[in-house]
């Protein structure tokens, strides 16, 4: 899923005070939800997600068994990893609610004492998801998801939060004597004297109560309650949770006739693909704006960061301190220790992609598309006609007839090359290393396909049939003075084309074809003939419509073999002509980068598995052009 990064707002928090008990026990209240909608993206663009609270929606079950982790930054490879446990886990007033405590070991000790400053302030929740809903309003300019079914499972500290009400909801005190939020402390010599705001517990009680009737009258919206019972429990003063209980009673007995559906679940996380994401798009937009513009504002946050910035910024997000680490050691723990080697082959993957797919491999519009489950030979069986229907006579018997086949086979070769890139790449900041040498990678292999496949033409190879591709025999060669590139040379090979025959030696095919093949040399004349000349004025120069429905192509590999030879190509949705083939699940090239062993950085590896070979000769036509 691709995602964008939101601008960055810091929001102030509501502390309370951490008691002596609390402090002793390693005990905070933090909220891990608040019910905040989340910009996510996916294939389809922007989006905005937010999880349903209402009763039913979320499994409860494991965040709330008292065994749930408290992760660092959602890691959660060691056991390091986990920095406390969530002892309770409740939903109040639409929010979900835990009380954590922190581990004692001598590492959390740093963590804990700046939840204590109140420093670490942000909370991400890492949860399941069973099923969403799109709630999109009619002409909103943004889609919206609700998440109806899901499962909390962990509850982690973040530099930055997705939820930005999520976090600890405490303040520190400014003397031994602890103060709510209503409370004014004043001090008159040694002795302190608390006021009480009255107006301000008037206030937050009615707030209370009206928060309590919403919730009250939207748990029954939701599951569908009788408005008179709804409005019984309002009045008799019914708190939030017993009236919980008795919806979730009620969507119990439902449930009996409801068949269960399964669903795959999937793990949301909060900063880590977004950043990746981000620094990949502004990679790749430093490295060709044109071709890579930045959409949706994603990555503009890193936009003309260094490579060692980026590399800084990616091993901070681990949790990793970098102030004072030099700047070879940068980037050789970001090599090793981050998402910045997954992100560098992102970058180089796209921009091999982008130049193989842009190169002008100008044989795929003739050619056929196959995949290959291995490496074994290809048997490309040509069958032939179906058998003419005979005329039956009265009380006569159907004969039986047969249909001819050949075979022409071939297999896939692999091809490939390793680069290694070293740390004194990203120290000196040389993004061509990741852009520059995969694009090259992504020319070679479109180069090494066409000079394949326009090598089976040049070199003329034999058929199944032990007879050369262009042969006589095959009635796909003309040579001699008729055979130049002139209108009537064309309209004489696509006569002879035509009368091709099928394998029984009798069917008349009628092959048309739809590709004029040319050398550069001839690239001229090739489109000026099929050129329209609607009001020519001799009539001898008319030029007509079969000729003018050719399709030129001009292809520099044919003037090493011929400057004069010209060819003629049916379409392989007709007649099959040449194939190529990738191996199933690798078409075009692909690239590998793994942590470098040999040497101290990352090796790019690109690889492709091709192979082609001409299946059926007559839908190719040579013309010697003298």
């Amino acid at each position: 899923m691709s995602e964008q990064i939101l601008s960055r707002e810091r929001l102030a928090a509501e502390f309370e005070v951490l008691s002596p008990a609390s402090r002793e026990d390693r005990t905070a209240t933090l909220t891990w939800y608040t019910g905040a909608a989340v910009r996510r993206y996916d294939s389809r663009g922007p989006y905005e997600m937010r999880f349903s609270m209402e009763p039913g929606a979320v499994r409860m079950g494991r965040l709330a068994s008292g065994s749930a982790p408290l992760l660092n930054s959602h890691r959660d490879f060691t056991v390091d990893d986990v920095i406390g446990v969530i002892a309770k886990a409740w939903m109040e007033n639409g929010q979900g609610k835990a009380t954590i405590r922190f581990s004692k070991r001598a590492d959390v000790d740093p963590i804990w004492q700046d939840v204590q400053d109140g420093i670490l302030r942000n909370a991400s929740m890492g949860v399941a998801i069973h099923a969403v809903q799109d709630v999109t309003p009619q002409g909103a300019a943004t889609r919206q998801v609700l998440v109806t079914d899901w499962e909390p499972e962990e509850v982690s500290l973040v530099p930055i939060g997705a939820d930005p009400g999520a976090g600890f909801k405490f303040q520190r005190a400014t003397g031994p004597q602890e103060q709510t939020m209503e409370e004014t402390i004043t001090e008159t010599g040694e002795q302190a004297r608390v006021e009480i705001n009255v107006d301000a517990e008037r206030q937050a009680a009615a707030l209370a109560e009206r928060a309590r009737i919403h919730e009250i009258e939207k748990l029954g919206r939701a599951v569908n309650l009788d408005a008179t019972l709804v409005s019984q429990h309002v009045e008799a003063g019914t708190s939030v949770d017993d009236f919980r209980k008795l919806a979730l009673d009620e969507l119990a007995k439902r449930s009996e006739a409801t068949p269960i559906r399964s669903a795959t679940a999937a793990v949301t996380r909060d900063e880590a693909d977004t950043r990746r994401a981000g620094i990949t798009a502004a990679l790749l937009h430093r490295y060709d704006p044109a071709v890579f513009p930045l959409k949706d504002d994603l990555g503009r946050d890193w936009t003309g960061q260094t490579l060692l910035d980026l590399a800084r910024e990616c091993l901070e997000a681990t949790g990793m301190r970098t102030r004072r680490l030099p700047r070879h050691e940068i980037a050789k723990l970001a090599l090793s220790t981050s998402d910045f080697p997954s992100i560098l082959a992102d970058v180089a993957n796209k921009t091999l992609r982008q130049a193989y797919e842009a190169y002008p491999r100008t044989f795929l519009p003739f050619s056929r598309r196959r995949s290959a489950v291995d490496f074994k030979n290809i048997n490309a069986v040509q069958l032939g006609e179906a058998p003419s229907l005979q005329k039956v006579n009265e009380k006569g018997e159907f004969t039986h007839g047969s249909i001819a086949e050949s075979k022409e086979t071939y297999k896939l070769a692999t091809y490939g090359r390793i680069v290694s890139i070293t740390r004194q790449v990203i120290i000196n900041d040389d993004l061509s290393a990741f852009t520059r040498i995969p694009a090259g990678f992504g020319v070679a292999a479109a180069t090494l396909e066409s000079d394949t496949v326009w090598g089976i033409i040049t070199s003329n190879l034999n058929m199944g049939d032990g007879v050369a591709l262009f042969h006589t025999n095959h009635l796909n060669l003309n040579s001699g003075a008729g055979s130049a590139l002139a209108l009537a040379g064309l309209g004489a090979a696509m006569a002879v084309m035509a009368k091709q025959k099928g394998l029984d030696g009798v069917t008349v095919l009628n092959v048309q074809p739809r590709y004029l093949a040319v050398p550069v040399a001839l690239q001229l004349t090739a489109f000026q003939l099929v050129a329209a000349n609607l009001a020519p004025a001799q009539s001898a120069n008319v030029v007509p419509e079969y000729i003018r429905a050719l399709t030129p192509i001009a292809e520099p590999r044919l003037d090493a073999a011929s400057a004069t030879a010209w060819y003629l190509f049916a379409s392989p949705d007709q007649i099959d002509t040449i194939e190529y083939a990738y191996l199933e699940g690798q078409d075009g090239v692909y690239i590998e980068t793994r942590q470098g062993f040999d040497v101290d950085g990352v090796e790019i590896k690109a690889r492709l598995d091709f192979g082609a070979k001409a299946i059926d000769w007559r839908g190719l036509q040579k013309n010697a052009g003298s």
